[in-house]
C-alpha cells in the first residue's frame, strides 16, 4: 500500500528522506541535506521544486513559543452554529480573529473547532464575548483550556522510509 502511494505521489525515498530531515529543521542548508544523502545540492533543490509544484510541500514556517511572548492561555473551542449554511461566513469572519491559529470543520457535537491562543483568561474572555460570541450564525461555544502541550509534531515519514529502503 505504501509502494503505491509512493507511486500515486511520484516521489521516492530520496524525496522522502528530504522532507524527513526538512521537518525536523526547516532551516536546514540544502548542501547539508545533500552530503547526508550523498547527492549533489541542485538534486535537492530540484527535488524539492518538484515536492511543491506536487503541492506536497506548501511552504514552511517559523514556529514561536507563545508563551515566551506573554501568550500563556491555548485554549480549544468548540462552536456551534445555528445553520450548517452558516460555515462559510463564519470561516470568513474567523480569519479576522487573529487569535484563532487554527480553525477546524468538524463531525460529531461540534460544527467547528478551534484552537485560539491568548495573553490570559482575561484575553480569552474578551475573545470569546467580543469576537467569537458576536459572529452571526455562532449559537454559542465551550471552550477548553489546555493546561500542557504534551506533544507537538508531524506525521512521521519513517515508514514510507523504510518502504523505500526494502524495493
Amino acid at each position: 500500500m505504501i509502494e503505491k502511494t509512493l507511486q500515486i505521489l511520484q516521489i521516492d525515498n530520496i524525496d522522502l528522506q528530504i522532507l524527513s530531515i526538512l521537518m525536523n529543521d526547516a532551516t536546514t542548508p540544502y548542501t547539508e541535506i545533500a552530503k547526508e544523502l550523498v547527492v549533489s545540492s541542485g538534486t535537492v533543490h530540484v527535488r524539492m521544486k518538484k515536492l511543491q509544484e506536487l503541492g506536497i510541500v506548501t511552504g514552511s514556517n517559523l514556529l514561536i513559543n507563545p508563551q515566551k511572548i506573554g501568550y500563556d492561555v491555548c485554549a480549544f473551542i468548540g462552536i456551534y452554529l445555528q445553520k450548517g449554511s452558516e460555515y462559510h461566513d463564519a470561516v470568513k469572519k474567523m480569519q479576522d480573529i487573529p487569535e484563532v491559529v487554527e480553525l477546524h470543520y468538524t463531525t460529531g457535537v461540534y460544527s467547528m473547532f478551534a484552537k485560539v491562543v491568548c495573553r490570559d483568561t482575561n484575553h480569552l474572555r474578551a475573545v470569546l464575548n467580543e469576537k467569537l460570541q458576536a459572529i452571526e450564525g455562532i449559537q454559542r461555544t465551550e471552550t477548553i483550556i489546555s493546561l500542557e502541550e504534551s506533544i507537538k509534531r508531524q506525521i512521521s515519514l519513517e515508514d514510507y522510509i523504510e518502504a523505500g529502503k526494502k524495493k
